[in-house]
This record gives C-alpha cells, structure tokens and sequence, in this order.
C-alpha cells in the first residue's frame, strides 16, 4: 500500500474512533501507543493528529503532546443552538426548490441498521448531510457537517445505557420519516416545525446526558 493511502486510511480510522468515542473526548493521545495500536509507524499517526487538529477533534494538551478534544456543555449549547438555525432553514429550501427525483430519493433514509449505536450514527450521519446538500448552499453544507460530526459525539457521550440507546435510536428514525414526508409534500412550513421539534429534543436528552460526566469540560 502506498504511503498515501496508508496516511488517508490511519485518518478515517483514527477519526472514526474519535467520532464513536471508542477514543473519549479528552483522553491523551501518544505517538507510540496510537503506531502500535493501528499497525504503522509514527509518521501517518502524526500526520492524522495535524489533520483532525485542525478540524478541532484533537488538541495540544501543555506539556502532554495530544489528547482528543473535551466537550463543553457551552459548545453543547452552541452546536445545538446553530444547528437548528441552519437546518430548519435547510428543509424549508429543499421543500421549495428540490429536484422531485431527489425528494424521492430521501426514501432509502427511511430505515437504518438499528443494532448498533455505531451503525446508527453513521446512518445519521448520511441522512443530515444529504439534507443539507440538497439545501444547495455548499458553505452551509460544509458547516453543517462540521457540525454534525461534533454532535454525533454528544449524543455517544450523553448515553447511559443500551436501552436509552435503542429507544433514542427508533425515535429519531421515526422523527426522520417524519421529516422525509413533509418534505416529499413540499410542505416546508411542517418540514422545518418537525426539524426544529426534533433538534429541540436532542437538545434537552443531551444536556441531561452531560450533567456530571467526566468526559464534559
């Protein structure tokens, strides 16, 4: 494989780890344990570590190289808080301008591997940036995705158990059915109503979640 490939793939590895918490927001991170741990050496690990610095998942930690980036119940709040903003505005663009074979395409976000959180969060993943990228605006889009990566951690972190996870996960496909509807109707007015209801329920699962865990800066 060559090293460029193996650069790209530590990345995507070393990311996803941290977008699972499989790696827990502000754990250290050290070169060595990271090289032994994904089978490379020091050179693609470094690499992965500039590249998610910059995208805010990895920090400098003084005096103890890199650590994953702690979560804050303010950026909590803000991440929530915008998101709703740019989305809800999102659905009622598509609702209004969208390609009818586009809209028809939204149905294959109508089920989702439910067996694991993993999974699921990738499915949620997929479906918000394809909302936001039917919204035709690539900044937002961009921003959104940015975003949604941050929030995917939220809701891993604010978790207590296997059964919250497995009834926050059949909501919110069901509050994505929803949305897929109202859009599919054209109806923006009900499609941004039930985004921001959706958001709005996130919001206060997560903020509860958060209170007193470690892992919250």
């Amino acid at each position: 494989m060559s090293s460029n490939l193996i650069r790209h793939r530590i990345f995507e590895e070393l990311r996803e780890d941290i977008m699972s918490c499989d790696l827990q927001p502000g754990e250290e991170l050290r070169e060595v344990s990271l090289a032994k741990k994904y089978g490379v050496s020091k050179s693609p690990i470094r690499d992965a570590l500039q590249r998610l610095e910059f995208e805010g998942l990895v920090e400098i930690a003084p005096r103890q190289g890199h650590r994953i980036a702690p979560i804050s119940i303010k950026d909590a709040i803000d991440i929530l808080e915008l998101r709703e903003v740019l989305e809800t505005a999102a659905v009622r663009k598509i609702a209004t301008d969208a390609d009818p074979i586009d809209l028809v395409a939204l149905d294959e976000f109508r089920k989702a591997d439910l067996s694991s959180l993993r999974e699921f969060a990738r499915y949620n993943r997929n479906f918000h940036a394809k909302i936001n990228a039917l919204s035709g605006n690539a900044r937002q889009a961009d921003v959104m995705q940015s975003l949604m990566d941050n929030y995917e951690r939220l809701c891993i972190v604010s978790l207590s158990s296997r059964r919250q996870e497995a009834q926050e996960m059949h909501a919110a496909l069901d509050d994505h059915n929803k949305i897929i509807d109202a859009l599919q109707a054209r109806d923006g007015r009900a499609a941004a109503r039930l985004c921001a209801k959706h958001i709005r329920k996130s919001h206060v699962q997560i903020m509860r979640g958060l209170e007193n865990r470690p892992v919250v800066a």
